[in-house]
Protein backbone atom coordinates (compact mmCIF):
# COMPACT_ATOMS: atom_id res chain seq x y z
CA UNK A 1 0.00 0.00 0.00
CA UNK A 2 1.29 3.58 -0.80
CA UNK A 3 2.08 4.79 2.67
CA UNK A 4 2.73 8.14 2.65
CA UNK A 5 -0.72 8.69 0.50
CA UNK A 6 -2.87 7.03 3.11
CA UNK A 7 -0.75 8.91 5.80
CA UNK A 8 -2.31 11.99 4.14
CA UNK A 9 -5.51 10.89 3.94
CA UNK A 10 -5.72 9.51 7.43
CA UNK A 11 -4.37 13.45 8.34
CA UNK A 12 -7.36 15.62 6.00
CA UNK A 13 -10.09 13.03 7.83
CA UNK A 14 -8.48 13.71 11.11
CA UNK A 15 -8.36 17.35 10.59
CA UNK A 16 -12.06 17.86 9.15
CA UNK A 17 -13.11 16.19 12.18
CA UNK A 18 -12.04 19.02 14.38
CA UNK A 19 -13.67 22.48 14.94
CA UNK A 20 -11.58 25.15 16.50
CA UNK A 21 -13.00 24.85 19.56
CA UNK A 22 -12.25 20.84 20.40
CA UNK A 23 -8.20 22.40 20.44
CA UNK A 24 -8.36 25.78 21.90
CA UNK A 25 -9.13 28.15 19.33
CA UNK A 26 -11.26 31.16 18.29
CA UNK A 27 -13.29 30.51 15.40
CA UNK A 28 -13.58 33.84 13.12
CA UNK A 29 -16.57 33.12 11.03
CA UNK A 30 -18.00 30.88 8.62
CA UNK A 31 -15.52 28.61 7.10
CA UNK A 32 -16.02 26.95 3.44
CA UNK A 33 -15.31 23.17 4.41
CA UNK A 34 -15.80 21.66 7.48
CA UNK A 35 -12.66 21.21 10.01
CA UNK A 36 -9.44 22.70 11.03
CA UNK A 37 -7.57 24.42 8.37
CA UNK A 38 -3.93 23.49 7.64
CA UNK A 39 -2.58 26.76 8.96
CA UNK A 40 -4.17 25.90 12.22
CA UNK A 41 -2.99 22.16 12.13
CA UNK A 42 0.77 23.65 11.71
CA UNK A 43 0.70 26.29 14.08
CA UNK A 44 -0.47 23.75 16.75
CA UNK A 45 2.09 21.14 15.79
CA UNK A 46 4.46 23.66 15.57
CA UNK A 47 5.88 22.46 11.88
CA UNK A 48 5.69 25.23 8.70
CA UNK A 49 2.54 25.00 6.53
CA UNK A 50 5.05 23.84 3.65
CA UNK A 51 5.75 20.92 5.32
CA UNK A 52 2.36 19.90 6.82
CA UNK A 53 0.64 20.38 3.76
CA UNK A 54 3.63 18.10 2.14
CA UNK A 55 2.70 15.37 4.91
CA UNK A 56 -1.23 15.67 3.58
CA UNK A 57 -0.05 15.51 0.14
CA UNK A 58 1.77 12.18 0.70
CA UNK A 59 5.24 13.86 -0.40
CA UNK A 60 6.98 13.03 2.75
CA UNK A 61 7.64 9.69 4.36
CA UNK A 62 10.02 8.83 7.42
CA UNK A 63 8.34 11.48 10.38
CA UNK A 64 10.47 11.88 13.17
CA UNK A 65 8.87 10.55 16.31
CA UNK A 66 9.04 14.19 17.81
CA UNK A 67 6.83 15.57 14.88
CA UNK A 68 4.58 12.24 15.23
CA UNK A 69 3.85 13.96 18.92
CA UNK A 70 3.09 17.22 17.90
CA UNK A 71 0.47 15.98 15.40
CA UNK A 72 -1.16 13.77 17.68
CA UNK A 73 -1.58 16.62 20.03
CA UNK A 74 -2.57 19.15 17.45
CA UNK A 75 -5.38 16.08 16.28
CA UNK A 76 -6.58 15.24 19.61
CA UNK A 77 -5.20 11.82 18.65
CA UNK A 78 -5.95 8.37 20.36
CA UNK A 79 -2.76 6.01 21.47
CA UNK A 80 -4.30 3.80 18.57
CA UNK A 81 -4.37 6.76 16.08
CA UNK A 82 -1.17 7.46 17.63
CA UNK A 83 0.13 3.66 16.71
CA UNK A 84 -1.21 3.83 13.67
CA UNK A 85 0.28 7.34 12.44
CA UNK A 86 3.64 6.09 13.76
CA UNK A 87 3.19 2.92 11.51
CA UNK A 88 1.86 5.16 8.25
CA UNK A 89 5.04 7.54 8.89
CA UNK A 90 7.44 4.61 7.59
CA UNK A 91 10.91 5.18 9.02
CA UNK A 92 12.22 2.89 11.88
CA UNK A 93 8.59 1.89 13.03
CA UNK A 94 7.81 0.16 9.24
CA UNK A 95 8.62 -3.61 9.16
CA UNK A 96 10.13 -4.69 6.75
CA UNK A 97 9.48 -8.03 5.09
CA UNK A 98 5.95 -7.87 5.21
CA UNK A 99 5.05 -8.95 2.01
CA UNK A 100 3.85 -12.15 1.57
CA UNK A 101 2.84 -14.30 -1.49
CA UNK A 102 2.66 -18.07 0.15
CA UNK A 103 -0.17 -18.74 1.99
CA UNK A 104 -0.18 -18.38 5.83
CA UNK A 105 -0.27 -21.23 8.75
CA UNK A 106 -1.63 -21.72 11.58
CA UNK A 107 1.38 -23.11 14.40
CA UNK A 108 0.32 -26.31 15.57
CA UNK A 109 0.14 -25.57 19.10
CA UNK A 110 -2.34 -22.58 18.56
CA UNK A 111 -4.88 -25.48 16.84
CA UNK A 112 -3.93 -27.77 19.85
CA UNK A 113 -5.16 -24.85 22.28
CA UNK A 114 -8.48 -24.18 20.44
CA UNK A 115 -9.48 -27.25 20.21
CA UNK A 116 -8.61 -28.16 23.84
CA UNK A 117 -11.42 -24.93 24.62
CA UNK A 118 -13.71 -27.64 23.91
CA UNK A 119 -17.39 -26.04 23.90
CA UNK A 120 -15.47 -22.56 24.24
CA UNK A 121 -16.16 -20.73 20.67
CA UNK A 122 -12.59 -20.05 19.54
CA UNK A 123 -11.33 -18.61 15.57
CA UNK A 124 -7.52 -17.97 14.97
CA UNK A 125 -7.25 -15.19 12.06
CA UNK A 126 -4.31 -14.36 10.26
CA UNK A 127 -3.18 -11.38 9.00
CA UNK A 128 -5.49 -10.76 5.90
CA UNK A 129 -8.30 -11.62 8.36
CA UNK A 130 -8.71 -15.35 6.92
CA UNK A 131 -9.68 -18.36 9.21
CA UNK A 132 -6.26 -20.29 9.89
CA UNK A 133 -8.38 -22.82 12.04
CA UNK A 134 -11.77 -23.07 14.14
CA UNK A 135 -12.08 -25.57 16.93
CA UNK A 136 -16.15 -27.08 16.38
CA UNK A 137 -17.97 -24.10 18.93
CA UNK A 138 -16.37 -21.85 16.70
CA UNK A 139 -17.68 -22.88 13.57
CA UNK A 140 -20.90 -23.05 14.84
CA UNK A 141 -21.56 -19.35 15.48
CA UNK A 142 -20.15 -17.96 13.06
CA UNK A 143 -19.92 -20.51 9.55
CA UNK A 144 -21.82 -23.49 10.54
CA UNK A 145 -22.89 -22.90 6.58
CA UNK A 146 -19.65 -23.66 5.80
CA UNK A 147 -17.40 -26.89 5.16
CA UNK A 148 -15.96 -26.95 9.21
CA UNK A 149 -12.52 -28.00 7.22
CA UNK A 150 -12.15 -25.06 4.86
CA UNK A 151 -9.37 -23.38 6.31
CA UNK A 152 -7.52 -26.25 6.06
CA UNK A 153 -6.96 -25.74 2.02
CA UNK A 154 -5.84 -21.98 1.83
CA UNK A 155 -7.41 -21.57 -1.46
CA UNK A 156 -11.05 -22.77 0.04
CA UNK A 157 -10.41 -20.64 3.71
CA UNK A 158 -13.13 -18.26 4.75
CA UNK A 159 -12.24 -14.73 5.83
CA UNK A 160 -14.17 -12.99 8.00
CA UNK A 161 -14.19 -9.66 6.42
CA UNK A 162 -14.86 -10.61 2.94
CA UNK A 163 -17.74 -12.60 3.95
CA UNK A 164 -18.98 -10.01 6.31
CA UNK A 165 -19.73 -7.73 3.51
CA UNK A 166 -20.18 -10.14 0.57
CA UNK A 167 -21.90 -13.05 2.02
CA UNK A 168 -26.00 -13.19 2.99
CA UNK A 169 -25.55 -15.56 5.56
CA UNK A 170 -22.64 -13.60 7.57
CA UNK A 171 -24.65 -10.63 6.90
CA UNK A 172 -27.74 -12.11 8.74
CA UNK A 173 -25.95 -13.04 11.71
CA UNK A 174 -25.54 -9.35 12.86
CA UNK A 175 -29.20 -7.51 13.42
CA UNK A 176 -26.72 -4.41 14.08
CA UNK A 177 -24.73 -5.16 11.20
CA UNK A 178 -23.22 -1.89 10.45
CA UNK A 179 -21.62 -1.48 13.87
CA UNK A 180 -20.14 -4.95 13.46
CA UNK A 181 -18.63 -3.70 9.62
CA UNK A 182 -17.26 -0.73 10.99
CA UNK A 183 -15.05 -2.13 13.92
CA UNK A 184 -14.55 -4.95 11.00
CA UNK A 185 -13.00 -1.97 9.04
CA UNK A 186 -11.78 0.23 11.73
CA UNK A 187 -9.49 -3.32 12.14
CA UNK A 188 -8.65 -3.97 8.68
CA UNK A 189 -7.27 -0.64 8.81
CA UNK A 190 -4.66 -0.80 11.68
CA UNK A 191 -3.55 -3.86 9.80
CA UNK A 192 -2.90 -2.12 6.48
CA UNK A 193 -1.02 0.19 8.53
CA UNK A 194 1.21 -2.57 10.53
CA UNK A 195 1.54 -4.79 7.29
CA UNK A 196 1.97 -1.82 4.52
CA UNK A 197 3.80 -4.19 2.52
CA UNK A 198 1.82 -7.30 1.95
CA UNK A 199 0.47 -7.54 -0.97
CA UNK A 200 -2.61 -10.25 0.18
CA UNK A 201 -3.48 -7.64 2.32
CA UNK A 202 -3.95 -4.69 -0.22
CA UNK A 203 -5.28 -7.40 -2.77
CA UNK A 204 -8.38 -7.54 -0.15
CA UNK A 205 -9.05 -3.99 0.18
CA UNK A 206 -8.68 -3.94 -3.37
CA UNK A 207 -11.22 -6.69 -4.00
CA UNK A 208 -14.19 -5.10 -1.30
CA UNK A 209 -13.65 -1.20 -2.67
CA UNK A 210 -14.76 -2.78 -5.65
CA UNK A 211 -17.58 -5.17 -4.88
CA UNK A 212 -18.69 -3.27 -2.19
CA UNK A 213 -19.62 0.00 -2.28
CA UNK A 214 -20.61 -0.04 1.49
CA UNK A 215 -16.99 -1.07 2.23
CA UNK A 216 -15.56 1.57 0.17
CA UNK A 217 -17.61 3.91 1.60
CA UNK A 218 -16.34 2.84 5.07
CA UNK A 219 -12.64 2.74 4.11
CA UNK A 220 -12.70 6.04 2.84
CA UNK A 221 -13.60 7.68 6.18
CA UNK A 222 -10.06 6.09 7.34
CA UNK A 223 -11.42 4.69 10.78
CA UNK A 224 -9.08 3.28 13.00
CA UNK A 225 -9.88 1.13 16.13
CA UNK A 226 -7.91 -1.76 17.81
CA UNK A 227 -11.13 -3.57 19.87
CA UNK A 228 -9.76 -5.84 21.97
CA UNK A 229 -12.53 -7.10 23.86
CA UNK A 230 -16.50 -6.18 24.01
CA UNK A 231 -20.26 -7.81 23.36
CA UNK A 232 -21.92 -8.09 19.93
CA UNK A 233 -25.56 -9.39 19.60
CA UNK A 234 -26.06 -12.06 17.13
CA UNK A 235 -28.57 -13.24 15.43
CA UNK A 236 -28.05 -17.26 14.82
CA UNK A 237 -30.08 -19.61 12.98
CA UNK A 238 -30.08 -22.81 15.02
CA UNK A 239 -29.02 -20.71 18.31
CA UNK A 240 -31.93 -17.81 18.15
CA UNK A 241 -31.10 -14.48 19.44
CA UNK A 242 -27.20 -14.05 21.79
CA UNK A 243 -25.70 -11.57 23.13
CA UNK A 244 -21.81 -12.67 22.70
CA UNK A 245 -19.09 -11.33 24.60
CA UNK A 246 -15.35 -12.38 22.99
CA UNK A 247 -11.62 -11.59 23.87
CA UNK A 248 -9.27 -11.11 21.04
CA UNK A 249 -6.01 -13.00 21.97
CA UNK A 250 -2.77 -11.53 19.44
CA UNK A 251 0.09 -13.43 19.50
CA UNK A 252 2.94 -11.98 20.77
CA UNK A 253 5.55 -13.14 17.63
CA UNK A 254 4.84 -10.78 14.17
CA UNK A 255 2.40 -13.66 12.79
CA UNK A 256 -0.17 -11.14 12.99
CA UNK A 257 -2.19 -14.21 13.70
CA UNK A 258 -5.15 -13.37 16.68
CA UNK A 259 -7.59 -16.06 18.30
CA UNK A 260 -11.09 -14.53 19.00
CA UNK A 261 -12.74 -16.64 21.94
CA UNK A 262 -16.34 -16.08 22.82
CA UNK A 263 -18.87 -15.97 25.67
CA UNK A 264 -22.13 -16.57 24.95
CA UNK A 265 -25.64 -16.76 26.47
CA UNK A 266 -29.34 -16.81 24.88
CA UNK A 267 -31.80 -14.19 25.29
CA UNK A 268 -35.29 -14.39 24.44
CA UNK A 269 -34.42 -10.91 21.86
CA UNK A 270 -31.12 -9.55 20.34
CA UNK A 271 -30.24 -6.43 22.04
CA UNK A 272 -28.24 -3.35 20.69
CA UNK A 273 -24.46 -4.52 21.51
CA UNK A 274 -23.17 -2.29 24.32
CA UNK A 275 -20.28 -0.16 24.40
CA UNK A 276 -17.18 -1.46 25.61
CA UNK A 277 -14.39 0.73 26.75
CA UNK A 278 -11.76 -1.94 25.55
CA UNK A 279 -12.52 -1.06 21.93
CA UNK A 280 -10.40 2.16 21.42
CA UNK A 281 -10.33 4.26 18.86
CA UNK A 282 -12.56 6.19 16.69
CA UNK A 283 -14.90 4.76 13.77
Amino acid sequence: MNQPAAMGDFLRKRRAALTPEDVGLMDYGTRRVPGLRREEVAMLAGVSVTYYARLEQGQHVNASDAVIDSLVRALALTEVERKHLSDLSGGKNRRAGTSRSRPDNVRPGTKRLIDYMGAVPAVVLGRHTEVLAWNQAGHRLVASHLDFHAPDTPSQRPNMTRMLFLDEATRSLYPHWRSEASRAVASLRLLSGRFSDDTGLAALVGELILRSPEFGTMWAEHPVENCMSGIKALNHPQIGSLDLGFEVLTMPDDSGHRIITSRTRQHPTARPPSPSPACSGRR
